[in-house]
């Protein structure tokens, strides 16, 4: 079995010779084989190479840079928004700031602690940090402090190690010289938000020190005013340790803004509206050129920009004031009798002589109700002239029966009330001037005549903002229908004629100046200018069901007291300035805080600065300081009543107002300035109509 198995394998498997020439041409052939395969791969190798070190040269030479080279990005200066004469408003400040990038922070609490003492922050800046750490993205520089001293910002330097996250640089901060009095106006910037950077993965918006307008002009000319960044290129180590600086490129400033204000006066408004929750507007006659848009109380655009914490935005949002709307074009109010000349010219218009009478008992009877005048005896025999000097209700209530309702609202109309005007605000509010055809569309229901007669004082329905009171006095006076401006573009703005008869015009003009330089409700506002005299009218809009007056308002809740008004211009016989000013439940409780000598001392300032900033600073001692220091007072107020720790105050440079809590004049001498009551500077407006207000 054995042997016939070794026999098949020998006819399957027959002896191989071995011979030197098999030999030979076996070897050759594998060396062959492998010498082509060593050949291949060693083709693949330098084939590869050489497209890495050609074709993906500049690939790789990138790669290589990163690691050696360190890019970062330069935010650009904002343009600075100027004033009418070129004074900052906005401006940049060179300065050492510190942020926190928090992808990179380490033992949060160590190092939040340790700046804070290295740093000298106050227990707001603390809060406001770990506030925005909270809500930050991990990429989101969050702002630790800027407006370091070259001490503060070398000792963080060479402490970097021990605070990793934290990033010391030297940039540029937003600057408002003004400080609240410009707050709504301007607005402010901030850190760009993680919404906004996942909008356009831009990042330039991650860029520590970079920050974009948030509100006011700030943001509607946000891309005007950014201009281009720049670029630093620095080797450094494998540790990122700096080696040489490589290359800089400087950053391209945004353009500036010049704007039609007068920074001086703007912050005067601001200060001299004192405690009172208001609005002055201030318009140049022969150009619609606004000079002053100040609305207070208002916040500090310097502290938003540094990133405002949680309890100094909870302390303004919860003022019943209002520090945080913009009352010059966001506040609706009724305009009171301030309107009383502009409804008087629709008579006028419509044909009724100036010289037309009505008897003044008090009261009218409009069907089974009763319409009172603010003078409860009566004026007696009144015209045109002697009802807007005495802001007559009932010459008002009779003729605009006869005229019509129609009429009004087309003057109205004319004059600027409720028109929306081009202005590089975003939230406006245009408020209303009602007709017929107006309340049939929104309510469906048929026009009354209390709706007629609680128009002709401003009520009811009616609602402005200041801005359109401000153009009404500015239409008046010049009988053009201007329109306000708030930047300088190079070109004159002129108004077209209205189309009313410059003798309508000069008969309310006369009535409008005897308001205030004659026997009239405005004598507070009297101006202590030679040769200047003030055209005006006051007015006083009834908030709700309970009518105050006098004294007799500091008893009653701040959302229950009326408002105080007043609009006009000066010089009366050669308009340039028109003005309207709103106090807002301001009552009629303090003559020197009441609308009309507010807007008289404005007045002066355009005139006369120093004599009004004497007098200014006069107020400012009894009234706690400036804007700026009472907002500090109220906020150190505010965090001790929840049990926090007060911040400490920092006195303002060159204020001239005493720090010292202020003790509030008596009425006996606020109302001794000018030699009136408090009772004469406005009528009180008690309209009557359906509902709670009806007076029998």
């Amino acid at each position: 079995m054995a042997a016939s198995v070794i026999s098949f394998r020998k006819i399957l498997f027959p002896n191989k010779v071995v011979t030197p020439a098999s030999q030979a041409y076996s070897f050759n052939r594998r060396t062959f084989v492998l010498g082509g395969a060593q050949l291949a791969v060693g083709g693949l190798l330098v084939g590869r190479m050489g497209w890495i070190a050609i074709a993906e040269n500049e690939k790789y030479q990138l790669l290589s840079d990163s690691n050696r080279i360190n890019l970062t990005i330069t935010p650009p200066r904002r343009g600075w928004i100027l004033d009418r004469r070129g004074q900052a408003l906005a401006s940049n400040r060179t300065n050492f700031r510190v942020d926190i990038i928090p992808d990179r922070l380490r033992d949060r609490e160590r190092v939040v602690r340790e700046l804070a003492t290295l740093l000298a922050l106050t227990p707001n800046d603390v809060d406001r940090i770990n506030e925005h750490l909270d809500r930050a993205a991990g990429y989101q520089p969050v702002q630790v402090a800027d407006d370091l001293s070259y001490e503060q910002y070398a000792a963080l330097s060479v402490r970097l190690p021990d605070f990793p996250g934290v990033v010391p640089s030297q940039g540029f901060s937003r600057y408002y010289p003004a400080g609240p009095p410009v707050g709504h106006l301007l607005g402010y910037v901030g850190t760009p938000s993680a919404e906004e950077y996942n909008a356009s993965r831009d990042p330039l918006l991650i860029t520590p020190g970079f920050k974009l307008g948030k509100q006011g002009l700030e943001k509607s000319l946000n891309s005007v005013l950014t201009g281009k960044p720049g670029a630093r290129r620095v080797e450094v180590t494998a540790r990122g340790a700096m080696v040489r600086d490589l290359e800089t490129r400087p950053d391209t400033p945004g353009r500036s803004i010049k704007l039609t204000i007068d920074a001086g006066l703007q912050e005067f408004a601001g200060r001299r509206l004192g405690t009172q929750s208001g609005a002055v507007v201030i318009m140049d006659c022969q150009t619609g050129d606004i000079l002053c848009s100040t609305s207070m109380p208002s916040f500090d655009p310097n502290s938003f920009s540094e990133g405002i914490s949680h309890h100094e935005w909870q302390m303004l949002s919860q003022d019943d004031h209002v520090p945080l709307r913009n009352k010059t074009l966001g506040g609706l109010y009724p305009p009171g009798s301030t309107v009383k000349p502009m409804i008087a010219l629709s008579f006028l218009e419509a044909g009724l002589p100036a010289e037309a009478t009505v008897n003044c008992t008090g009261a009218l009877r409009v069907g089974n109700r009763l319409f009172h005048c603010h003078a409860r005896r009566g004026h007696g025999t009144t015209n045109m002239h002697r009802a807007i000097e005495q802001s007559c209700n009932i010459y008002f209530y009779y003729f605009a029966q006869k005229i019509g309702m129609d009429a009004i609202a087309m003057m109205a109309r004319r004059l600027g009330l409720g028109q929306r005007f081009d202005l590089p605000f975003p939230n406006q509010s245009y408020g209303t001037v009602p007709d017929p055809a107006w309340k049939m569309k929104k309510y469906n229901q048929p026009w009354q005549t209390y709706d007629t007669v609680n128009a002709t004082i401003g009520q009811g329905y009616m609602l402005v903002n200041p801005t359109q009171m401000c153009v009404m006095a500015a239409r008046l006076a010049t009988g053009l229908d201007l329109d306000p401006h708030f930047i300088v573009d190079g070109k004159r703005h002129q108004g077209e004629p209205l189309g009313v008869s410059l003798e309508h015009l000069t008969v309310i003009r006369n009535a409008m100046k005897d308001v205030v330089n004659g026997g009239g409700t405005g004598r507070a506002a009297r101006l202590d200018v030679p040769g200047v005299m003030l055209a005006a009218k006051t007015g006083t809009a009834q908030v709700g069901a309970i009518s105050t007056r006098g004294q007799r308002a500091a008893s009653q809740p701040f959302r229950l007291r009326d408002h105080a008004l007043f609009q006009g211009f000066a010089p009366h016989d050669n308009p340039r300035y028109a003005i309207a000013t709103i106090i807002e439940h301001g009552g009629h409780m303090d003559r020197v805080q009441d609308a009309p000598m507010i807007s008289g001392d404005c007045i002066t300032y355009l005139y006369d600065p120093a004599k009004a900033m004497e007098k200014l600073q006069r107020f400012e001692a009894t009234w706690g300081g400036t804007p700026q220091i009472r907002m500090e007072r109220q906020l150190n107020a505010f965090r001790i009543a929840r049990g926090l720790e007060s911040a400490p105050l920092m006195p303002e440079p060159g204020n001239a107002a005493s720090p010292a809590a202020p003790t509030p004049p008596s009425p006996a001498q606020t109302a001794s300035e000018d030699g009136a009551n408090t009772s004469e500077d406005g009528d009180i407006d008690a309209p009557v109509g359906p509902g709670p207000r009806d007076t029998d």
